[in-house]
């Protein structure tokens, strides 16, 4: 298939660019000038797409055909509810028009909307989009605050949230439309306390959800975004509490598109990142660092790890069927983030009104080559960049390159370092201790059985035995110059025994403390002020040298 082509909108109108390599002007779309193109949509498969430009919404055919497909003859436009002057309704905001002549077939009054490819709903009503002439069925649940309806294949499924009142517990209950007989109808029902409001996500099989419940202030104190848990609740009525093992807000949650598995980004920065699986059972967790979002690939093999808005654009580029590191790219001031169709290529960009300054787009190959660059110029503003969509199965998964694709461009994209640390070598200090990633699922052993807590602790033991014999082998090996002339050097040597305990404890401590001093010389090199103490403790370096080489010879 063709490259995706990707969709530009700003103060300079509309726009599309052709994909990777030639990011050329696209001749599929007519470009439109207008300032006030702020409404866009692509059909589902990426064939039709859809904008407003202030005047009228136009509907355009991408793919060239005569006809448009006879399974999607209708478009939904929506616009916010607002008032009339008197009081009244107002204008009906939600419209369908039939897509051949142009014609509305229906329009409505409504706050919130949801849909799929046959059903309208709102609230507590649904339509059958092929029949909307009247209410197809009705959801008798009283104060719902909020739905999703899942996505994929029929049949279609519904999340529908009740916030708690007078001591009640809010809940979830997942439907299976148009099955809405009562609670005892419902698929799964998940009741919990301390939600103001949720965020519900089905995965893309429709087999569950994951429900991020909030509250507006923490009680504790702990954390100024109130306190927010991360709850599981399956189609087969199975539920259960994401245990996350640091505490913090939830800054993003997303599933992989496979829905076997879900990943995490949570906690008090620097923030950390998990993989679960259906269990809730944490599969792989990346560590800690400036990380508040992620991306799985369209096809699941690659996973992004991103730190936008208020962090540094820090991105990491995860293959996620080996749990390798691929790349480490930096988009700075970044505001939008999406993966391309074909799930080689990625565009982060910095977008108004959120950001009104440097707008611009660049496109990442995952390898953390940068293959295309674009700035804004300064008198305009870019609102939106957009991949266009393809179905399931148009792009196959490809083999996870770890060598970066050769551009020049790459060369700019450079991780930031501050003035004070440029033309300076690296340094190993940091302002949080940061936790190093590491594989969740238990050790297998024998015909891929998990190992006993007894075997566990006789193979540790079975490791240190054979450490201690390597290191011994070793040192038995060295030549008798090198055992009779130490030479007395910063930095510190494996531990040797004397045969005195006393005399190896004094050692032992000397040596512990020209380490800590030879760490605090590394973090001075590197520009950190140190504390008055800490230039104490390096002033008595020297003297620590001799009172080791002493101590070394007189054994």
């Amino acid at each position: 298939p063709a490259p995706p082509e990707l969709l530009r909108g700003g103060s300079e109108g509309l726009y599309m660019v052709n994909g990777p390599p030639s990011f050329t002007e696209s001749t599929a779309f007519q470009r439109d000038s207008g300032k006030n193109c702020k409404a866009v949509a692509f059909s589902r498969d990426g064939s039709l797409f859809a904008w407003c430009n202030g005047e009228r919404v136009n509907v355009v055919n991408l793919t060239r055909a005569d006809a448009f497909n006879p399974q999607k003859p209708l478009f939904f436009f929506y616009f916010f509810f607002a008032a009339a002057k008197d009081g009244t309704a107002g204008v009906p905001n939600l419209q369908l028009h039939d897509l051949r002549t142009g014609k509305c077939l229906k329009s409505f009054i409504q706050k919130k909307i949801n849909m799929d490819s046959q059903i309208c709903s709102t609230q507590r009503e649904f339509w059958a989009l092929q029949a909307v002439d009247a209410i197809a069925n009705k959801l008798h649940l009283q104060k719902v605050s909020d739905f999703v309806l899942s996505p994929g294949a029929q049949p279609t499924k519904i999340a529908v949230y009740v916030p708690g009142s007078k001591g009640a517990p809010s809940f979830v209950r997942l439907y299976q439309y148009p099955n809405f007989g009562g609670p005892q109808s419902a698929l799964a029902n998940k009741s919990f306390f301390k939600a103001d409001k949720v965020t519900m996500l089905w995965n893309k099989k429709a087999t569950a959800v994951l429900v991020i419940a909030s509250t507006e202030v923490d009680k504790t104190g702990a954390s100024y975004y109130g306190e927010q848990t991360l709850h599981y609740v399956g189609s087969s009525g199975e539920s259960a509490v994401v245990q996350l093992p640091k505490n913090g807000p939830i800054y993003d949650v997303c599933w992989s598109p496979s829905s076997a598995e879900f990943c995490a980004v949570y906690g008090f920065m620097p923030a950390k990142a998990t993989v679960f699986n259906l269990k809730c059972e944490p599969v792989f967790d990346f560590g800690t660092g400036p990380r508040n979002a992620a991306f799985y690939s369209p096809q699941g093999h690659v996973l992004v790890l991103a730190g936008f808005g208020n962090l540094r654009g820090q991105m990491e580029v995860w293959d996620v069927r080996n749990y390798r590191l691929i790349s480490r790219p930096v988009a700075a001031d970044s505001t939008c983030f999406s993966w391309c169709p074909d799930g080689e290529h990625m565009v982060t960009a910095t977008c108004a009104p959120r950001l009104r300054v440097s707008n611009g787009y660049k496109v990442w190959h995952y390898t953390g080559t940068l293959l295309h660059s674009h700035l804004v110029p300064a008198e305009q503003e870019m609102w939106q960049v957009l991949w266009q969509p393809f179905l399931d199965g148009v792009f196959p998964e490809r083999a996870v390159k770890l060598n970066p694709v050769p551009n020049e461009l790459s060369r700019a994209a450079q991780a930031y370092r501050p003035p004070a640390l440029r033309n300076k070598p690296g340094s190993t200090s940091r302002l949080h201790e940061e936790e190093p990633p590491q594989n969740m699922k238990p050790p297998q052993g024998g015909a891929d059985k998990p190992l006993s807590k007894t075997a566990l602790k006789n193979q540790r033991k079975h490791e240190a035995k054979k450490a201690a014999k390597q290191e011994a082998k070793a040192d038995a090996n060295q030549s008798p110059a090198q055992v009779s002339t130490p030479q007395i050097t910063p930095q510190i040597t494996p531990a040797t025994t004397t045969g005195d305990p006393e005399l190896d404890k004094k050692i032992k401590n000397l040596k512990k403390k020209l380490k800590a001093i030879e760490q605090l010389k590394e973090q001075a090199a590197a520009g950190k002020q140190l504390e008055k103490n800490q230039v104490e403790k390096i002033q008595k370096e020297a003297a620590l040298l001799k009172e080791l080489e002493d101590l070394e010879l007189g054994v």
